[in-house]
């Protein structure tokens, strides 16, 4: 007869092997919320995760934090090996990377804030491109004359450049060292009260069907 120890070491195996099911079949990060939906009842999420993490730790692929969920992506030391077959992405304008990174840091943010910020006009393609590059979203619009749109990161934003949430974004020490600064306006990525939370800020109201950037 198993034992009690062994039996709760095979219930936690398979717990793990759920997890690990669960995240390669999905096609986006998935929360430790969204995980405990489909495990068993009281199952502790986070240990299991970290179960999973160190099983990975030292393969091929790693268990990653990726916008609050989890996935799994390819080692570091071993992406050079995809390059060959990755898709190249469009090369961002510098008004779009600029545009980017005030959103990012700002968020959320109108196109008028974003004029005032980088102290040049910003065309609605300028939006358009990152709308389309999964970047940014429309987030809702501000309680404020003219009711203008309100602009934040998305998911995309954070697998794209491997964060966890806009909390991570550099700071000016980080990007000066990296000899990023002079691409990005320091207005851009010096506040930062930031937050790309889902849920509309209290000066925010929904955005109507059919809403077109400004």
């Amino acid at each position: 007869m198993i034992g009690l120890s062994d039996e709760r070491a095979a219930a936690r195996h398979e717990l793990v092997r759920m997890v690990e099911a669960l995240l390669f079949a999905s096609a986006s990060p998935l929360t430790a919320a969204q995980l405990a939906e489909r495990l068993p009842p009281g199952t502790d999420v986070g240990a299991i995760v970290g179960d999973l993490a160190k099983l990975y730790a030292h393969r091929g692929v790693n268990l990653v934090r990726v916008g609050g969920g989890y996935a799994f992506r390819t080692a570091p030391d071993l992406g050079h090996l995809l390059k060959r077959d990755a898709v190249e992405p469009r090369r961002l304008s510098r008004a779009a990377l600029e545009t980017l990174s005030i959103i990012a840091y700002h968020q959320p943010v109108t196109r008028a804030e974003i004029e005032a910020i980088r102290g040049v006009a910003t065309s609605r393609g300028t939006l358009d491109v990152l709308m389309e590059a999964g970047f940014i979203r429309m987030r809702g619009r501000r309680r404020a004359p003219g009711r203008p749109v309100t602009y934040g990161t998305t998911l995309g934003f954070l697998e794209h450049f491997g964060l966890e949430s806009v909390a991570d974004l550099p700071g000016l020490d980080e990007l000066k060292a990296a000899g990023l600064l002079d691409m990005v306006p320091p207005s851009a990525a010096a506040p930062a009260l930031a937050t790309d939370d889902e849920a509309l800020a209290p000066d925010e109201e929904p955005l109507e069907d059919g809403a077109r950037p400004d």
